[in-house]
């Protein structure tokens, strides 16, 4: 283990080229916890790249962690091929455009061409920039909904999917070589702009991102007289969104004032995330006021995509991410059966941890549905795989529960700027038909069964949190439960082992290794629980059918209080 006071010391030695972080050291001199939480270990670099809280350290996002994992890709990129180049993008977090022209800036001096936007840029048009400029990888900073203490740096391949574990596993390789001080090249940006070795990504790549959405669109109808209220929630999304929400007719849009235009403090909005409730609370009271048919919220990335929609009596209720998934799929499927463009066997891709409800709804067109593992790579995978078969056209929809929806192969990475406009679009078509979202939910509910999900969170900071996070998940492998809530567990599954229990029988689980527990539950229902990969906790998702909605949650709320114990014994 590394000796944390050490590499403490050494870097109080360096000369810093940020004065925020020499503060900070000088701040923290009497505080050994501190120090030792900031310098056990570096940052982990995985298929997400890095993630993890601003500040001077081996174990946090600054300046020196983003110029180390730049030389390592950029050592990986120059072992592989002559002449490589990466595309850049990050959003409004704060130091992003810093780290963006400091990448660049050591991309430049390895040799590698970078091509960075010179605007804020939501995510999917970073893996458009990757494929639509041919390069060889491409760089977002982001660290899309997570608090304002937050950034991150995603790395993706050239078919514009985040890197795959063996590309992680080459450039981590790569970058623990470097010495995070000594060993990086880099030179002035202005300096790389004159040379010819960073250009900015002109304005016509994002037209031609937007004409690709357009192209998504499940009918060309103008959605005249729909009503909009929008938040980018202090993010990248206002630009695109608004413009996209234009062309397919939607005049009638007012944003957010307070979360309007980019601020990484995210100073109404602790949580970014359009899954809470709390970060859209601005919106739903501005929605009071305007009385849209539709409150959208796109994250600060604009990857993800939250809605509230107007119910009869006249308040707004969210919906959740499985909900507009599973909406979407049926909005899709069925406008294109109508249009007549449904391709023959049709595929749609969903995660493991997403609602069992998209089954029987694919299974009603004749969809091929696909469930793959956490993280919306793994669904940009399954795109790959088709479009490596001459089979692209075959992929119609795919979403997580996590409100991350992508409509097209044009990305390989859920695209908020697609599914505000698919949102719309649905919103619109129903309304002509005197309902709304919600009513049309309650239909699918009533034809295709109660099902209702939660996820609960775990949190465990600090190198001590990493320790009992490997003991909770140890614990549920070596000692799994028998019953949860008073239901036996009829079958479980170990995606770390590739097994599959149920009963007295095994089966391999045709999918890639990863550190999660699934427990099924008799008479239906289960529990997946898994470490997140962005952040210090535990998640835990939690899924019920029910013969009506009372029954279903009444089933969900008995797992709500059986799951904490579960993973408290093993903190």
């Amino acid at each position: 283990m590394r000796d944390a006071m050490k590499e403490y010391k050494r870097w109080c030695a360096a000369q810093l080229d940020d004065p925020d972080l020499a503060a900070e050291l000088a701040a923290i001199r009497d505080k050994p916890e501190e120090i030792n939480d900031r310098f056990y270990r570096d940052l982990a670099f995985g298929t997400g790249g890095l993630r993890g809280v601003l500040g001077a350290g081996t174990n946090r996002m600054n300046v020196y962690t983003v110029r180390r994992a730049t030389q390592g890709l950029a050592n990986y990129l120059k072992k592989r091929g002559d002449s490589p180049s990466v595309a850049i993008a990050y959003d409004s977090r704060i130091k992003s455009d810093l780290f963006a022209k400091q990448a660049a800036a050591v991309l430049a001096a390895n040799g590698v061409r970078a091509h960075i936007y010179p605007w804020l840029s939501p995510t999917p048009t970073l893996s458009w920039a990757v494929r639509s400029l041919h390069c060889d990888a491409g760089i977002c900073v982001t660290a899309s909904h997570n608090p304002a203490k937050y950034n991150g740096y995603k790395v993706y391949g050239p078919d514009g999917c985040q890197i795959t574990l063996k590309m992680a596993d080459d450039v981590l390789a790569e970058i623990e070589r470097v010495d995070i001080f000594g060993g990086v090249k880099r030179m002035d940006f202005e300096t790389g702009l004159q040379k010819g070795l960073i250009g900015y990504i002109p304005e016509k790549v994002i037209d031609a991102f937007l004409d690709e959405v357009m192209k998504q669109r499940v009918f060309r109808e103008p959605c005249t007289g729909l009503k909009v209220v929008y938040t980018p929630l202090n993010g990248t999304g206002r630009v695109c969104v608004t413009r996209i929400l234009g062309k397919i007719g939607v005049k009638d849009v007012t944003v957010v004032p307070e979360q309007e235009y980019p601020d990484g403090n995210f100073p109404t909005c602790p949580f970014p995330n359009p899954e809470i409730r709390e970060a859209l609370q601005k919106g739903l009271e501005l929605c009071e006021t305007v009385q849209p048919d539709l409150l959208l919220a796109t994250d600060p990335d604009c990857d993800r995509c939250g809605i509230a929609v107007r119910g009869k009596d006249g308040g707004y209720a969210l919906m959740t991410g499985n909900e507009v998934g599973v909406l979407l799929l049926d909005f899709i499927a069925r406008g294109r059966q109508k249009a007549g463009t449904l391709p023959e066997r049709p595929v749609a891709v969903t995660t493991i941890v997403s609602t069992d409800m998209a089954t029987p709804v694919a299974e009603h067109y004749g969809i091929e549905l696909r469930r793959v593992l956490t993280g919306f790579k793994y669904i940009g995978d399954q795109i790959a795989e088709l479009e490596a078969h001459g089979e692209e056209q075959r992929y119609i929809f795919g979403f997580e529960e996590s409100y991350g929806y992508l409509s097209g192969g044009y990305v390989r990475d859920k695209d908020a700027v697609d599914a505000s406009m698919l949102i719309c679009q649905m919103a619109y078509s129903y309304r002509k038909q005197g309902r709304t979202l919600l009513d049309a939910m309650d239909a699918l509910y009533r034809r295709y069964g109660y099902y209702e999900n939660a996820l609960m969170n775990f949190g465990f900071e600090g190198e001590d949190g990493m320790i009992r996070m490997g003991r909770i998940m140890d614990g549920l492998r070596k000692n799994p439960p028998e019953k949860i809530a008073g239901r036996s567990v009829a079958g479980r599954s170990d995606y770390q082992t590739s097994v599959r229990y149920d009963g007295e029988k095994t089966s391999a689980i045709a999918l890639p290794k990863s550190n999660v527990l699934e427990f099924r539950l008799d008479g239906g229902g289960k529990v997946i629980v898994r470490p997140s990969g962005t952040e210090p906790k535990i998640k835990a998702y939690l899924s019920v059918r029910g013969q009506d909605k009372k029954a279903s949650l009444a089933a969900l709320e008995a797992l709500k209080k059986a799951v904490p114990p579960l993973i408290q014994a093993g903190a």
